[in-house]
């Protein structure tokens, strides 16, 4: 395979060419390359489809099987780096993985169509040493700013400093006292420097690095497991192998799960290279997405973190991947084309043919597995940074607790809050469910309140005074009487969510106003407001927060010392295979915010099955009995990592129809040979945003060639219009 710099090396173009779009399309499009325009493989151009025009990527040389009467001509190349070879590569891998057309798959790599076209300069203004004739309060607010700015600022960028409007910039560029010139619509992206001052590393943290570092420099594909447990510097470590990435003049990309909300990551990477990376994520103005994605391409993106979709980007000469907290579950895409991140980062590198460092304090089954085989490489850290010792952590039986029915902080936590607190330390209360309560219920007729789009309750949100689905986000406010019975106030909510803990807190410590932080903070209060919440946690001025699982991710809160699990079982109900491995690593993450500083730090889990083995695993500290029974059990089921798993998702507004495919899906599914099939059946989630849903799940040995017996499948139906089929292989979700 091409190296990702070998795109001039590749067969010039000249007379047809393969176009793939970035539509849900069957193959590529042979088109005419028009007199005087050469092409190569991977670069973008504008094509005629119907009656509207396309950018796609050119795929490679056209063939001959139609006349060239028949065929139309490209009308455009666009003034952009071609697509780099190996992510043309690896467009075509995650299409054949994921069942998909490569098409639909480009498409994640063709999000800013904008960026194809070079950015146009601006006018700016500077200074001049002429005075206006007539000055004004307005004026002067303006040369102050002018003068006080070494680089020339554009008319807008002035008028938000003067607090002026633009006529008042014009008049004085028309005076002479504002000269204009023209500037670079972006300013440059800052480059990180490899000589800052850096943490001192631990000896075992030294050895770590070298290790890393030794990967880079073999230049070759490789997979080294980074796992040390909570606070153990994980970071300041693989930091190190991005360095030597820079020092060898590639890019390094990071992902994230949660990379918006990383506040306290963006500004260790300062310290260590003396700039914050570029960032890749949902929540980038369209303007900063054109500007990112290329740079990336160009090469002057050095380092970039990012979520999931980063994977997609063009990196021009991209020679380390690291995914950080590689078990999360927020890696995997479940809308459009589904995938792991951390997988398909895996094939990226390989095709790439170089290092990817997964790290991790609980790191996944599949990630073990892969270990334990010699797959993976791996290095541990066993020892927190500084001397910090772990937490210890103590399991609550809420069985004996005697709780009043709304009431949900056992006397030993709230003991534990209080002497905390008294000592002047943080506490921590983690509930994974948002918002007031999960049910409403009428006293009376014993209604539920439920989503009209889906089978699901509605969700108190009694902050904004409104009910909400947390499956497709809609919402009403919540009603004074019963939709069913007309009764008033009747309506009681079942239940704890944060906001609901907040209110039992208050009630219990008057003294203390807790903040909270949870899913929905980003969207109702904005990602600003998010990250001054966990900055002011973090320096101390907040000394209760109330979290949903965004608090477990990688954050360090140095005055923390008390986490209180409020509902430890949450995650164990229902048929989830990984339900288990899911809530051990949710709760060992968020016990590992306890104690990072200098004070010891304690956990309390309150559970209603303090025997259970997750329970167990924590509160012993010794996890390789649990992960051992676990891996043992699906191992006898043939159960992922040992067997493959592809779920089918139909849905329709159409019940009837819907059962009628599906049941005849069924009828031709393949059986035998290590494979069998289950279902149709009802989604547990039935209805989702008006649409009804059925699920059949494929199991198979690891030796099938699994991708190509469910196409043969497919190929003999005909999916009816009305109906949707999502194909899920490797699934992590099974509503």
């Amino acid at each position: 395979m091409d190296s990702p710099n070998s795109t001039a090396a590749d067969t010039r173009l000249t007379t047809r060419a393969s176009i793939l779009l970035p539509l849900p399309l069957a193959g590529t499009y042979d088109y005419l390359v028009p007199d005087g325009m050469i092409l190569q493989a991977g670069d973008y151009v504008v094509v005629p489809l119907g009656t509207r025009e396309r950018i796609g990527v050119v795929w490679g040389p056209g063939g001959d099987a139609l006349p060239a009467a028949r065929l139309k001509a490209i009308r455009d190349k666009c003034d952009a780096p071609p697509m780099p070879a190996d992510l043309r590569a690896f467009i075509e891998w995650v299409a054949a993985y994921t069942i998909q057309p490569p098409g639909a798959v480009l498409r994640m790599a063709m999000r800013v169509p904008a960026a194809l076209t070079p950015p146009t300069p601006v006018t700016a203004y500077r200074a001049s040493h002429n005075l206006p004739a007539r000055m004004t309060a307005a004026r002067q607010r303006v040369l102050d700013v002018v003068q006080a700015t070494e680089a020339p600022l554009t008319a807008a960028e002035i008028a938000r400093k003067a607090q002026v409007s633009n006529a008042v910039i014009r008049g004085l560029a028309d005076s002479g006292a504002l000269s204009r010139v023209t500037r670079p619509r972006h300013a440059p992206v800052p480059q990180p420097a490899l000589d800052t001052e850096t943490v001192t590393l631990s000896p075992d943290q030294q050895s770590a690095a070298a290790s890393l570092r030794a990967s880079v420099a073999e230049a070759a594909f490789s997979v080294t497991l980074l796992e040390g447990v909570t606070g153990s510097g994980k970071t300041e470590v693989y930091f190190d192998a991005i360095a030597e990435t820079l020092r060898r003049g590639q890019q390094a990309l990071i992902l994230l799960p949660e990379i918006a909300l990383t506040v306290q990551f963006l500004s260790r990477f300062e310290a260590r290279f003396g700039c914050q990376p570029a960032a890749w994520h949902s929540e980038l103005s369209p303007p900063r997405r054109q500007h990112i994605w290329r740079a990336v391409a160009e090469g002057e993106v050095r380092v970039l973190v990012g979520a999931r979709s980063a994977l997609f980007l063009p990196f021009a000469e991209l020679g380390l991947i690291v995914v950080d907290e590689e078990h999360d579950p927020a890696f995997k895409q479940e809308e459009g084309v589904i995938y792991h991140a951390r997988d398909m980062a895996v094939v990226r590198a390989s095709l790439g043919e170089f290092p990817i460092v997964l790290a991790s304090a609980t790191p996944s089954l599949e990630t073990r597995v892969n270990v334990e085989s010699g797959r993976y490489r791996t290095i541990s850290l066993s020892r927190r940074h500084g001397g910090a010792q772990l937490p210890t952590i103590e399991a609550v039986d809420m069985r004996a607790a005697a709780l009043p029915a709304d009431r949900w902080l056992s006397p030993r936590l709230v003991t534990a809050m209080r002497d905390s607190l008294a000592r002047g330390e943080q506490v921590l209360l983690f509930l994974n469910r948002r918002g007031y309560a999960p049910l409403t219920l009428c006293r009376a007729c014993g209604h539920r309140l439920a989503c009209p789009q889906c089978s699901a309750w509605l969700v108190e949100h009694r902050f904004q005074g409104r009910v909400q689905c947390h499956h497709c986000g809609f919402e009403t406010a919540k009603p004074e009487s019963c939709p069913a019975c007309g009764e008033e106030d009747r309506l009681v909510p079942c239940g704890p969510g944060v906001e609901r803990l907040a209110e039992e807190v208050a009630l219990l410590l008057p003294d203390i106003t807790p903040a909270i932080l949870s899913g929905d903070n980003p969207r109702e209060r904005g990602l600003s407001s998010v990250r001054d919440t966990i900055d002011a946690f973090g320096r101390g001025e907040i000394r209760l927060l109330i979290g949903t699982q965004i608090i477990a991710k990688g954050h360090h809160f140095p005055g923390l010392t008390l986490v209180g699990v409020v509902d430890a079982d949450l995650g164990l109900a229902g048929g989830d295979l990984r339900a288990a491995e899911r809530t051990y690593q949710l709760l060992h993450q968020v016990s590992g915010r306890a104690g990072r500083g200098n004070q010891a730090g304690h956990v309390i889990l309150q559970s209603y099955m303090p025997e259970h083995p997750v329970m167990q695993a924590l509160v012993s500290g010794d996890s390789e009995q649990f992960l051992t029974a676990e891996t043992a059990a699906r191992r006898a089921r043939r159960l992922p990592p040992f067997g493959r798993l592809v779920a089918l998702i139909l849905s329709g507004p159409d019940l009837e129809q819907l059962r009628q495919f599906a049941t005849t899906l069924a009828r031709t599914a393949p059986h035998g040979d290590g494979i069998s099939v289950l279902g149709p059946a009802p989604a547990p989630l039935a209805l989702l945003r008006g649409r009804h849903r059925y699920r059949l799940l494929l199991m198979a040995d690891r030796r099938q060639d699994i991708q190509q017996t469910i196409r043969h499948w497919l190929a003999r139906h005909k999916v009816p219009n009305a109906v949707r089929l999502h194909i899920d292989v490797d699934p992590y979700s099974f509503l």
